[in-house]
């Protein structure tokens, strides 16, 4: 029955107790038994459970009678970080309500906020649950009166629950059942659903998570896929369970399942693509989805150059189940063979790297992380430079332009001079600042996506105790004042190292560079000069002494000659050995110089 189904999604900030809010209604409408249960059902991956992230959203499908009447209830789980954000839209776009969580002790936060409004932007019904109120520390009015002020919610029928302990549980799918929504549309309409997940089962292929808006799906009937043009038979439907997936005959109007089409590849079925019936096929595609884009790229390199092909084999594997990397072959003279690897950010790159190494035992290295570049050249070309090896010379570039970001920061007033400060070191520029309450403000910056891609968020929380939160969105190019920053080593430019700085502030960068890599470089037979340039113009440099060798140690006695003698003899050896030595860098010059602020 159409109208006693209820599709609905958690949207929270980190640590705020989705998962546990999650796991309490699974054991409330009884999906899974007391002996069954773990913590954190939602969560499959050991990454997520040991973080206590989501990173992959799940779904399940929970039967709740209210009054004698049985109600289907699908949540549809979201993750909680910036960096799968595009997972929060695709899951809300198949929502027809949102319980927005807030943590009854830390009030707001700034991806809540982000969160919130992408509900907004598809009209959901939004139900403010305020958890964590058995804590001493809770203050839910105050909480609710947040949320008014900075969402403009009506919190008067907020329901006030404890996601641990069970209480307030019953109440809240009460709310659900009488607040949200049932889907409407049309069934019998031609198919029509949208595919808001996929990933991939090493027995079933790739599986498609779909919402079903118009028409039904049946097993053996002929799909098209409308954004790859392909059409394939559905050999079979499933409905999501946490533990046991249960097989269904047809999916119908306002349903979620699981469609199997025997499909080897997640990009057969993409996230945000349309599935109709390929005889009646539907008018329009849904709407409202974006491609997934990667904000962030940096080389990662096996650290046993022999195992190339095992990253390669790796990466493919990843890929079917992470449909959001990019890669591409690169090399450098310093790393060898590797990959340049796009993510969708900081922590998307962390996890994909933790993943490679515990999945498939490698052990690898990351260079610096950086960000997309648009240079206009003087011939009227645009080019998308990812690494800064592929820059072109000075005299072609007319300007370069750089990726920004919307950023939002919610913090203790304690801590608010401090981190104003650091926004201003990191080229923001101040948008909006606002008082939540007494002694908690929000500040909107825009911000380069450079200046936040290597620590900017671990300053944060240390300048903060913690206490600051921090989110972000892309808001577009602007030009900047930019140059290419080498770094020498005996004459030679090593590419690894080469990075992309402000002129403001290309000087100061230079001169830490060269002085850390003094502190790296082993010393030679010859003197090793190490240099910062931009352009053909040296702006820093750091001499690295050469291991003396006492070549007048036979000599007994005799005249001073002799010894000059041999002294001049290795002057002119080391001037030879300075024109053709070659300079082997360790591989820590790299990790040091990357952990460099």
């Amino acid at each position: 029955m159409q109208k006693n189904i209820r599709n609905f999604s958690i949207i929270a900030h980190i640590d705020h107790g989705k998962s546990t809010l999650a796991d309490r209604l699974i054991q409330e409408c009884g999906a899974v038994s007391a002996r069954e249960m773990t913590a954190q059902m939602m969560d499959t991956m050991d990454i997520e459970k040991e973080r206590g992230i989501t990173i992959k959203a799940q779904s399940v499908r929970l039967t709740y009678v209210k009054d004698g009447e049985p109600y289907i209830l699908n949540l549809i789980d979201t993750p909680g970080h910036v960096d799968f954000s595009y997972e929060v839209s695709r899951s809300l776009a198949s929502s027809d309500g949102a319980l927005l969580v807030v943590d009854a002790s830390q009030g707001v936060e700034a991806q809540t906020i982000a969160n919130v409004y992408i509900a907004i932007e598809h009209n959901l019904e939004i139900i403010p649950v305020i958890n964590k109120i058995d804590l001493p520390a809770a203050e839910p009015e105050r909480v609710k009166e947040e949320i008014e002020h900075t969402i403009g919610l009506d919190c008067s029928h907020a329901i006030d629950v404890s996601a641990k302990s069970g209480i307030g549980i019953r109440e809240l799918l009460d709310a659900i059942v009488e607040r949200i929504p049932a889907p409407v549309g049309d069934s019998k309409a031609p198919t029509k659903a949208l595919i808001y997940d996929s990933w991939f089962d090493n027995y079933l292929g790739a599986l498609a998570l779909v919402r079903v808006y118009d028409g039904e799906i049946k097993k053996g009937q002929e799909i098209y896929v409308m954004g790859t043009k392909k059409k394939h038979e559905v050999l079979n439907l499933m409905y999501p369970h946490p533990l046991v997936l249960q097989k269904t005959p047809v999916l119908r109007t306002g349903e979620v399942g699981i469609v199997i089409l025997g499909l080897k590849n997640v990009g057969d079925v993409k996230v945000g693509d349309t599935i109709t019936d390929n005889r009646h096929k539907t008018a329009t595609p849904i709407g409202g989805f974006k491609e997934v884009k990667q904000f962030v790229f940096a080389g990662i390199y096996p650290i046993e150059t022999d195992r190339f092909e095992e990253l390669r084999d790796a990466l493919d594997k990843l890929k079917l189940n992470d449909a959001s990397i990019s890669y591409e072959p690169e090399t450098s003279v310093a790393l060898g063979f590797g990959f340049r690897v796009g993510f969708l950010g900081l922590l998307h790159m962390e996890v994909i790297k933790e993943r490679l190494e515990r999945e498939f035992d490698l052990d690898l290295i990351a260079t610096a992380p950086t960000v997309t570049y648009k240079v206009h050249k003087t011939d009227g070309t645009i080019l998308d430079i990812q690494n800064p090896s592929q820059l072109p010379p000075i005299n072609e570039m007319q300007e370069i332009q750089e990726p920004y970001v919307k950023a939002t920061v919610i913090t203790p007033t304690d801590f608010l001079g401090n981190i104003i400060t650091l926004l201003n070191n990191k080229r923001g520029i101040q948008q909006k600042m606002d008082y939540l309450s007494v002694n908690r403000v929000l500040l909107e910056y825009a911000i380069p996506l450079n200046e936040i891609v290597m620590d900017f968020y671990d300053k944060l929380k240390s300048m903060s105790k913690g206490y600051a939160s921090f989110d972000y969105e892309p808001i577009g190019y602007r030009e900047g004042d930019l140059v290419k920053l080498d770094i020498l080593v005996a004459g030679e430019v090593v590419d690894a190292l080469s990075i992309i700085v402000p002129r403001v502030s290309a000087q100061t960068k230079g001169r830490d560079f060269v002085k850390a890599m003094k502190e790296i470089v082993p010393r030679q037979l010859f003197e090793v000069a190490i240099q910062a340039s931009i352009g053909n113009k040296v702006i820093a440099r750091e001499t690295v002494k050469s291991m003396g060798k006492n070549v007048t140690a036979k000599c007994y006695g005799g005249d001073i000659t002799r010894k000059r003698k041999l002294l001049e003899k290795q002057k002119e050896g080391k001037k030879r050995m300075k024109s053709i030595g070659k300079v082997q860098l360790p591989q820590e010059a790299f990790l040091t110089v990357l952990k460099m602020d």
